[in-house]
């Protein structure tokens, strides 16, 4: 029911209740009149009740348009109880909804009747739902990355990663790095594939060997004699390589070992390659160079999101839908989740409007004492003031029957 379709039924009560009191006022002016000529008992008795039923009516009339406005215009003392007093009503209201429906013990046992998981399970099993909720969650990123501006997001990631390069050191990322390989010994595998490229590489070049036996050797002394340096020289170096490859404990692999830890060692502690790491981060890292890889990376991640979120049939949207109904079918079998999450919010849900109650009074306190008093006034009495004039009729019934009471009794036993 609208506010206009409340004033007509207002309206139309008032004049019921108003109608009933000048129905008595008439019949009481009628029996005064009757009984200067007529004697008869019934007028007696049909005056006193019209008299007492007037009074009745006058009083509740005036105990109800008291709340609400000046009865008949005059500042009479205690009235229009409503606008005067509407901070006081606002506090009082705030305090009785707080103490009375958001105490402890009773919202206790509303709290305890939520079941959100499988609420919420049973909602995702639907196919429809799940696609509302893609399709709705798909707009919503879509709408936000569409609506950031490149520049910002950019200078944002460009700042981000300036801080943690700043952060970073290099030098111990690389020493960790190598004592970690030299602790796993995974750069024999190294050694080993650099010894048999050197020893392919010797036992294919002899002829470089021997041109340059020949090129430092003495004129007098024969070519021959050359060749056969070169190739001892040649063969020599191809077994000993051979030997590192295959000997899993050759001397030269704990030698290299031993120069490996102590070169990450000093990576690590030294300050020239502190300072060397810091300058070549700082030459990588120029606020131009900074600034590409921050547009670079940006425009990247726009546009896989921009692609996997308008597609149908994405891979990502593929991967959420599916664990969307393994999340479904999880709420709704899986007891001990579905006690995790109803605990945790009804848990959060109590201590949040416990914590809050304060909040609904002041709330409702102060939305009331920002009303008009008279705006508040008249919203009222649309509300209630319907069944407000049920206590004027009842007090024009009453009161004539209360006097009617009285009159017999007078009459009778007096």
């Amino acid at each position: 029911m609208n506010d206009e379709e409340k004033r007509i039924q207002l309206r139309r009560y008032k004049m019921f209740a108003t109608g009933l009191f000048v129905l008595m006022a008439l019949i009481f002016i009628v029996t005064t009149i009757l009984q200067k000529s007529d004697q008869s008992h019934w007028i007696g008795y049909l005056r006193a009740f019209a008299e007492a039923a007037m009074v009745g009516a006058l009083a509740d009339w005036f105990a109800v348009t008291a709340l609400f406005n000046y009865p008949l215009g005059l500042k009479i003392p205690h009235t229009n109880l409503i606008q005067n007093s509407k901070e006081k009503i606002g506090d009082n209201l705030g305090s009785f909804v707080v103490n009375n429906f958001l105490s402890p013990q009773n919202i206790r046992p509303y709290i305890l009747k939520l079941r959100v998981s499988i609420f919420v399970g049973e909602w995702l099993s639907k196919g429809k739902n799940q696609e509302v909720l893609m399709r709705e969650t798909s707009e919503i990123i879509l709408n936000i990355v569409r609506k950031l501006e490149d520049e910002t997001v950019v200078n944002f990631i460009a700042k981000k990663i300036d801080e943690m390069s700043s952060e970073i050191k290099i030098n111990q990322i690389v020493g960790n790095g190598l004592e970690y390989v030299i602790e796993k010994n995974e750069h024999q595998k190294l050694i080993t594939n650099l010894s048999r490229q050197i020893k392919e590489y010797i036992v294919k070049n002899q002829e470089i060997v021997r041109e340059r036996v020949k090129k430092e050797s003495f004129v007098l002394i024969p070519k021959f004699v050359d060749d056969k340096i070169a190739d001892k020289i040649t063969s020599g170096l191809s077994s000993y390589f051979e030997e590192v490859e295959k000997e899993e404990n050759h001397q030269l692999r704990s030698e290299i070992t031993k120069k490996l830890s102590v070169f990450a060692s000093e990576m690590k502690t030294e300050d020239r390659w502190k300072d060397e790491f810091q300058n070549i981060k700082k030459n990588f890292l120029q606020e131009e160079k900074l600034n590409s890889y921050a547009s670079d990376i940006w425009n990247s991640i726009k546009k896989n999101i921009v692609e996997e979120l308008s597609k149908e049939d994405s891979a990502v949207k593929n991967y959420i839908r599916k664990n969307l109904v393994e999340l479904a079918g999880n709420l709704q079998n899986d007891e001990k989740l579905q006690y995790k999450i109803d605990h945790w919010i009804r848990v959060t849900v109590y201590k949040y409007i416990l914590k809050n109650t304060h909040q609904v009074s002041g709330l409702i306190s102060s939305t009331v004492g920002n009303w008009e008093g008279k705006e508040l006034s008249q919203k009222l009495e649309l509300e209630v003031g319907k069944d407000l004039q049920f206590i004027r009729i009842n007090g024009t019934l009453v009161g004539g029957l209360v006097g009617l009471i009285i009159y017999t009794i007078a009459h009778f036993f007096i």
